[in-house]
């Protein structure tokens, strides 16, 4: 009987650390991107991936116009809480203030 051989574990999981959770987001939470141009735009909070061999992070959202559901990436400085980039005088983002208000 061959005997089997142990499964290699994904390429991407050794890479990549990936957290469903951020400053106070979990996936499903709906987010505002900055910089993102056009109107009816919704995304909503995929993860938090870091590279572990150059420590680059990013947000992978959901998301799109007309209900699209595009896998996207942002800089964690452009992630903002739902609504909060209608406000004048938001300022800081969820990576410059963790665990702002979630509206």
């Amino acid at each position: 009987m061959a005997k089997k051989r142990a499964a290699k574990p994904d390429a991407r999981e050794q890479k990549y650390d990936r957290a469903t959770s951020w400053s106070g987001l979990r996936a499903g939470d709906p987010i505002d991107v900055e910089g993102v141009p056009g109107r009816g735009i919704t995304f909503t909070f995929l993860a938090h991936v870091t590279n572990r061999a150059t420590n680059e992070t990013w947000v992978e959202a959901v998301g799109g116009r007309d209900g699209r559901r595009d896998v996207r990436s942002f800089r964690p400085e452009q992630i903002f809480p739902r609504g909060a980039l209608k406000k004048k005088g938001t300022g800081l983002s969820l990576a410059e203030q963790p665990g702002l208000p979630l509206i």
